[in-house]
């Protein structure tokens, strides 16, 4: 069984975390254990610091091998760079037989040929997603085998990054001692684990609110329409705190986690934080008020950032189940009232499902209920559909995205 151990390795700007699973012979998914260390050397979603980044990850792995050494040989990565781009590109093909039912090799073909997207000499396809496939005009489909037709065409979702940041993360990986059997675009790992097909079919965008980045996805008719990443997070809360109220970085998070809320509106002003007893070399006070309105103001860049990603398709006002927040951002109080008030939609935090999963105990299963986990989860389901026993398919909502993924 030891060929069965799965992790969701989920490596951002402030902490890593890793979810560590196994298939059983019936193909069952157990969740084993979580873990959550600093994290170092990322900016942006981009190793700035190579030395920095392998030393975080020798801390990780360390903590994972005290588990299991099995544990590192099937890791499953998140990616994520403010320089992602995306595209659509439709492939057409002739059905190659004299009867016109189509084939597998039909479909191949055509897939390919949706792929043929030009790239400059430094980028690579990260995810071809297959959005529909086309027969003789009518699109929609989901599975042509077997179908009659003439023409065949297929319309995918090009997810394109920076070849050599791939290759950083990578090899960041293996020289703390890890093994990549695979990458995955960071919203869409997110969205794998907390989406239902429901929500994906009405409509939703889902944010996931990093520290150095805030990721979005938006679905419809159970498609992925956009994916963005965006150059801000909840490090820049931490930021503004640090200036503002003229502490230290450390000290301001602290201030945000145990103080903070996301709106202003309702924080006293009249209740006092003495800065001295978080920093003691911080010569000042300040108030609950002060706090929420220094968070308010940047959590506001951030949803104007959203907006206009949603915007940018068309699809402002037009999504009836509205945002999903995920990521360690989600957590600060208030954050849903104030989501509602600058997207305009409704909004909602994101927990794992794990329904479908077998987890060891209780007390690990409010561990996983985190929306900051609801990456390294997906991470999990994704690896796992992969490495799944001959002759068993996983059966889960997320099956169709998971097929039509190919990194």
């Amino acid at each position: 069984m030891t060929e069965n151990y799965i992790t969701g390795l989920d490596i951002g700007a402030s902490s890593i975390k890793a979810v560590v699973g196994q298939i059983n012979n019936e193909g069952k998914v157990s969740i084993l254990r979580v873990f959550n260390v600093p994290s170092a050397g990322m900016r942006k979603g981009r190793i700035d610091d190579f030395s920095e980044m392998t030393r975080s990850l020798n801390y990780m792995f360390g903590e994972i091998k005290g588990f299991s050494r099995q544990a590192l040989k099937n890791i499953y990565v998140n990616f994520e760079s403010c320089d992602v781009h995306t595209q659509f590109s439709r492939g057409i093909v002739a059905v190659s037989r004299a009867d016109s039912e189509i084939h597998k090799d039909d479909v191949d073909r055509a897939i390919e040929a949706s792929q043929a997207v030009k790239l400059l000499p430094n980028r690579t396809v990260l995810h071809a997603i297959i959005k529909e496939y086309i027969v003789d005009g009518i699109g929609d489909i989901r599975d042509p085998l077997g179908m009659v037709g003439n023409r065949l065409e297929v319309n995918s979702f090009i997810i394109d990054v920076f070849d050599p940041a791939i290759k950083n993360l990578n090899k960041c990986v293996e020289m703390a001692g890890g093994t990549v059997s695979g990458l995955i675009f960071t919203p869409l790992a997110s969205a794998q684990s907390v989406l239902s097909k429901n929500q994906k079919d009405l409509g939703v965008v889902l944010v996931d609110i990093g520290f150095g980045t805030t990721n979005v996805c938006i679905y419809e008719e159970n498609k992925l329409l956009h994916a963005a990443v965006l150059p801000i997070g909840s490090g820049n809360v931490t930021n503004d705190l640090a200036i503002i109220l003229r502490t230290s970085v450390v000290a301001a998070e602290a201030i945000k986690l145990s103080f903070g809320s996301a709106l202003a509106k309702g924080a006293s002003g009249r209740e006092t934080i003495d800065l001295k007893k978080i920093d003691p070399n911080a010569k000042n006070a300040t108030t609950k008020k002060k706090v929420a309105e220094i968070i308010e103001t940047r959590f506001e860049e951030i949803f104007e950032f959203v907006n206009k990603e949603i915007k940018s398709i068309g699809k402002a006002g037009q999504l009836p189940i509205g945002a999903v927040l995920v990521g360690a951002g989600s957590k600060i109080p208030g954050i849903v009232d104030l989501a509602i008030q600058e997207l305009k939609l409704p909004c909602q935090i994101g927990i794992p499902e794990t329904s479908s999963l077998d987890v060891e105990s209780g007390e690990l299963n409010l561990q996983i209920e985190d929306p900051e986990l609801a990456c390294a989860v997906g991470l999990l389901l994704w690896g796992s559909e992969k490495h799944m026993p001959n002759g068993i398919k996983f059966r889960g909502w997320f099956d169709y995205l998971i097929n039509s993924l190919k990194p």
